[in-house]
């Protein structure tokens, strides 16, 4: 049983408590947005940012916000202390709300904010590393986190169909750009890679790239799927994979076939940062 506090339109609800009417355009034309972050220790990481991405994300649609940056962190936060969860991701949604024609906009968007405890892979995962499958595919607004997610939906049935834990888009030229919930990297030697273009600025992604510069040359450019198979390290990010290994694609295995040392490396100063209070906000702060 789901004993969540969830925040709903003014209200503060238990998750079973929580609806939405069936004529919200989120639920009749999946019109809307949302970001998704975690905590460390009672206190959430990058909440800033997280919140400057989902106003992005509602601009982008022409979905207008009658709330500002400080409103949503506060409220973010609120429901977050209602938990009482330590470690937790807190998702921040906002539908275009309801709509008598299932269709118009009425300027009266649904913000609600999901808090739930933390679900991560399991050790095994991170010590051996995990196989993707590749599908050819576009995401739909890559640059935004709409609600519309059944391209991943249909990636992810074919990559559990696989065993696989992520689904990586590929283009029809070869090229790849990132994972269905996940933005992707290789290791070429000391150099680190990631996608460029038709990928979601991760919040994750930014870190591991700030972290890593210290050490490699970071370089964001086209990837094709022959230069990510001669790769010597892959591994994908996000806000609840964290850094997570990557040993095999498409039945073609990576580097070693475990975690490189780089890879490791990465882990480690991204634990630092992410427990260190890199980006964290106290929760008592608001």
């Amino acid at each position: 049983m789901n004993d969540s506090i969830y925040y709903l339109n003014g209200d503060y609800l238990a998750a079973a408590e929580a609806s939405l009417p069936l004529n919200d355009l989120g639920i009749v034309r999946g019109y809307g947005v949302f970001d998704l972050l975690r905590t460390y220790d009672g206190a959430p990481f990058r909440l800033r940012e997280h919140v400057e991405r989902l106003q992005r994300s509602a601009h982008a649609i022409g979905l207008a916000l009658p709330w500002d940056a400080a409103t949503i962190e506060a409220i973010a936060l609120d429901t977050y202390r209602r938990n009482h969860l330590a470690n937790a991701t807190i998702r921040i949604i906002v539908t275009g709300g309801p709509s008598p024609n299932f269709m118009t906009p009425q300027n009266n968007p649904t913000l609600a904010v999901m808090v739930e405890p933390v679900t991560r892979n399991t050790p095994e995962e991170y010590e051996q590393g995990v196989k993707l499958l590749t599908v050819e595919m576009a995401r739909f607004l890559p640059a935004v986190k709409s609600l519309n997610y059944i391209a991943a939906i249909m990636a992810m049935q074919q990559a559990s169909a696989a065993a696989a834990v992520e689904a990586l888009y590929r283009d029809a030229a070869g090229f790849v750009s990132e994972c269905t919930r996940s933005n992707l990297f290789v290791f070429q030697g000391d150099r680190l890679v990631t996608p460029k273009d038709d990928v979601l600025l991760g919040i994750t992604r930014a870190v591991v790239m700030e972290i890593a510069s210290d050490s490699f040359e970071v370089s964001e450019v086209p990837l094709h799927y022959r230069d990510l198979l001669a790769a010597d390290e892959a591994f994908i990010t996000s806000s609840t994979k964290e850094i997570l290994p990557v040993t095999q694609i498409d039945g073609h295995v990576i580097g070693q076939g475990r975690p490189g040392p780089r890879t490791c490396k990465l882990m480690a100063l991204f634990e630092t940062a992410a427990r260190g209070g890199m980006g964290r906000v106290a929760a008592s702060s608001a």
